[in-house]
């Protein structure tokens, strides 16, 4: 085995580790982020970070690495199944998913198969890319690219906030009547356990986030929410920082009733050219949240 060099070409604006991990086959995720960080890879003799996209032109070092020889851990028909049973749209360049919670969208840091994963052995002859990320405990509407023109495309828009984002989240409290936009740079960190957490920092990425009122229960209020940017984790610290945390998540939400599930939902995405997709609740959802209101009576 010895060092390969790519030159770039057709995966020009895909992210850095999802062309290794195409590249590079049953070599797990934790071990290309770990080749990354120690300069193993480079990029034109560079070191990168592992989110850096291709460029056309770019020459990418890959070094030789042993493969592991293990066996895939079999999807199950029902886990493939049930993702199948989600897809709410498909077209030959596009399939729209209500993801299901807590499903990863992909494998990695110990969870074998996530969304693309499972689609990809379902559909064997073809290609399928994200679009981008939910994440594992939210649920609802998230795209998946067929070509990748159209992965180039919808990168740009989310990229440029063209693609218009609704989420429907239920948090703790009354929520303020006249707060209906926050704005709190956000920074990323990860804890000594390698769990990844965001904070308010002012050296952060700007982060803008609109809320609606929907309905009050007697210690929750349902809102629409608006995010302007696609921060991680970016309602949920939002949200929290307003003194109002979406219930059931347990990274920022430490107050509030007990739910089964965390009360976050992609509800809808209205992309450039004019189509919308809605994603309907779980019904483990709406029983949540009618039995917040029940306890009113």
């Amino acid at each position: 085995m010895s060092v390969r060099y790519i030159v770039i070409e057709e995966h020009a604006g895909q992210r850095l580790d999802n062309f290794l991990h195409r590249e590079l086959k049953n070599v797990p995720r934790s071990r290309i982020y770990q080749m990354v960080r120690r300069g193993e890879v480079r990029i034109n003799s560079g070191r990168v970070r592992v989110s850096y996209r291709l460029q056309r032109g770019d020459r990418v070092r890959v070094p030789p690495v042993q493969k592991e020889s293990r066996k895939e851990s079999p999807i199950g028909e029902a886990t493939i199944n049930q993702i199948c049973r989600a897809i709410l749209y498909e077209d030959e360049e596009l399939l729209v998913l209500n993801k299901p919670i807590g499903v990863a969208v992909h494998g990695g840091s110990g969870i074998r198969h996530g969304i693309i994963e499972i689609l990809r052995h379902a559909r064997p002859d073809v290609t399928l890319e994200l679009v981008h990320r939910l994440d594992r405990d939210t649920s609802g509407c998230m795209l998946i690219a067929k070509t990748r023109r159209m992965l180039l495309g919808l990168h740009g828009a989310f990229r440029e906030a063209r693609v218009k984002k609704r989420y429907d989240a239920v948090v703790t409290g009354n929520w303020p009547q006249g707060l209906r936009t926050v704005r709190h740079s956000l920074l990323r960190y990860t804890l000594q356990s390698g769990e990844r957490r965001v904070r308010i920092d002012r050296r952060g990425e700007k982060a803008r986030t609109d809320f609606e009122i929907q309905q009050r229960g007697e210690r929750v209020t349902r809102l629409w929410v608006y995010p302007h940017t696609g921060r991680t984790h970016q309602i949920r610290v939002h949200a929290a920082a307003e003194g109002h945390g979406v219930l059931g998540d347990d990274k920022y939400q430490l107050d509030g009733p007990d739910v089964p599930r965390m009360m976050l939902h992609s509800s809808s995405l209205k992309l450039p050219d004019g189509r919308r997709f809605d994603a309907n609740p779980d019904e483990m959802f709406l029983e949540t949240w009618s039995g917040l209101l029940g306890e009113q009576d």
